[in-house]
């Protein structure tokens, strides 16, 4: 592969990471900075009634797409009910159903919301409006509601002005003609009855105007009014416009009856709410929308997302590893005994860690001079000092126990192999070039060490590469391109800092 060649792949790999990251930011919701918080709606229907010793069949209707929301969780609490989700009309309503119930029953749905975009309640598709047939007027109360409707009409230019009209005029307590009207209706169905008349698309929502820490809340009823260049527009019959839509959920944008119950009387529905702020990543746990929740290592079980997490770690770690050895170039020894220490420090905490592992190093150094004298072969040699090593971190564990440390326990997660070929190494090491290269690369081991483990245990790195595996194709850009390195090292020019490279 040419050089052109290798850097558009090593751009296109690193582009890849980066973008992959920053697309689940924005589809799965994933934060990209440990420690966001997001507000969340807790929002809890109870629902009474007395059943009558026969088949039970309950169909409340539930928040589906609720605008200025997004649903993250909801759930049932009815024991002895079967519970299902239907969409009648494409609503969507839940249903309790029961061979047989007799007496006080309470069900209960909760669902949580976080807060969206105020502009997503604009952005919800055009629905039909319900236009229900109108109540004919007859006599004076068809008089009283001509005389309205050409008042209104007169002083609005538009849909929205013409209802804001008519909520004004129904508001007036002195008109005699809206008291006349309202003798035998309710503002909310007198205003939809107006805006069906003068042909304004409409429908009949209801909804929750939310806060914190509320009981026994009652839907209200609400028009929503279309206008083609303002999109749906909320209304009150009693306020008028709502420009604040995030303090109301529209729990129902359809006017079916919200709570129908079969086999049972004196039905009822109370509502409570509380926000809470929670952290965004516990949030984002809970959403399971996605292609990349499908594929996420947040669905595998507890303890295989503990091993992950700590092995997607590594990537990071060999990064600072070989940026060490090929920019700096500082010796260890062994390519990547430096992350498995590291790994061992995270595991042991870093200062116990290291006093473990420098004494059980020396220890093994001093047992395997003396092996040396007896001209064993290599693999005989090895397996002793594997033994050996295993001596000392059980060694060191009683000692530890004892003492009341728990240090001495932690030990046995440094890996016992590794440690012995590192003791055999640095000792063929220290016959063949003397103590000062033993010191030199055990010493750069360690340095590598620290720096991989201060590295890994860097929170924000480790919330990154674990909820967005797809930055490791970065690193991986990165470490290839410092593969392909053939300058200078730091070390050699601080040891060539005399010459003229001129």
């Amino acid at each position: 592969m040419n050089q052109k060649i290798f850097n558009i792949f090593i751009l296109l790999l690193f582009v890849l990471g980066i973008a992959l990251t920053l697309v689940r930011n924005s589809i799965a919701q994933t934060p990209l900075l440990e420690g966001e918080t997001q507000d969340v709606w807790f929002i809890e229907a109870r629902i009474d009634f007395v059943a009558s010793n026969e088949p039970v069949n309950v169909n409340f209707n539930v928040p589906k797409n609720p605008p200025g929301f997004e649903l993250i969780k909801e759930q049932s609490s009815s024991p002895g009910y079967g519970f299902n989700y239907v969409t009648p009309n494409n609503n969507k309503r839940a249903q309790w159903t029961k061979r047989n119930a007799n007496g006080m029953q309470t069900l209960y749905y909760r669902v949580q919301l976080k807060p969206t975009s105020y502009d997503s309640f604009y952005e919800v598709p055009v629905i039909e409006p319900v236009n229900k047939p109108l109540i004919p007027w007859k006599g004076s109360q068809a008089v009283a509601a001509q005389s309205i409707i050409e008042e209104a009409t007169q002083k609005s230019s538009d849909e929205i002005s013409l209802t804001n009209e008519l909520v004004s005029l129904l508001n007036q307590q002195e008109n005699q003609n809206i008291n006349l009207l309202l003798s035998s209706s309710k503002k909310t169905a007198l205003l939809q009855q107006f805006l069906t008349y003068l042909n304004v698309p409409n429908r009949l929502s209801y909804g929750l105007f939310l806060e914190d820490s509320r009981r026994n809340q009652k839907l209200k009823p609400f028009i929503e009014v279309f206008s083609e260049k303002k999109g749906w527009q909320l209304y009150s019959a009693k306020s008028g416009h709502i420009e604040d839509i995030s303090s109301v959920l529209l729990w129902s944008q359809n006017s079916d009856v919200v709570l129908d119950v079969i086999g049972g009387n004196e039905s009822s529905v109370k509502f409570s709410m509380l926000k809470r702020t929670v952290p965004a990543i516990k949030l984002q746990e809970t959403q399971e929308n996605s292609l990349f929740e499908l594929f996420s290592v947040h669905n595998l079980p507890v303890e295989e997302q503990n091993m992950f997490k700590m092995m997607l770690l590594l990537p990071a770690g060999a990064l600072v590893v070989v940026f060490m050895r090929i920019i700096v170039g500082l010796k260890t020894s062994g390519t990547f005994m430096p992350v498995l220490i590291a790994l061992a420090f995270i595991q042991t905490s870093f200062l116990p860690g290291l006093i473990s592992f420098v004494s059980i190093v020396i220890i093994g150094l001093l047992l395997r001079s003396y092996l040396s004298h007896l001209n064993l072969l290599m693999v005989s040699r090895i397996s002793a000092i594997i033994i050996i090593v295993i001596f000392i971190i059980g060694m060191l564990s009683i000692i530890g126990y004892h003492l009341g440390f728990n240090t001495g326990m932690t030990v046995t997660f440094f890996p016992i192999i590794i440690i012995a070929w590192t003791i055999e190494r640095m000792s063929i090491l220290w016959e063949e070039e003397g103590a000062v290269e033993v010191l030199i690369q055990g010493g750069g081991s360690l340095i590598v060490a620290t720096l991989t483990y201060i590295v890994m245990q860097w929170s924000f790195l480790g919330h990154l590469t674990f909820n967005f595996p797809e930055i490791n194709l970065s690193i991986i850009a990165l470490i290839l391109l410092l593969g392909r390195y053939s300058g200078y090292r730091l070390s050699e020019l601080y040891r060539f800092r005399n010459m003229d490279f001129k």
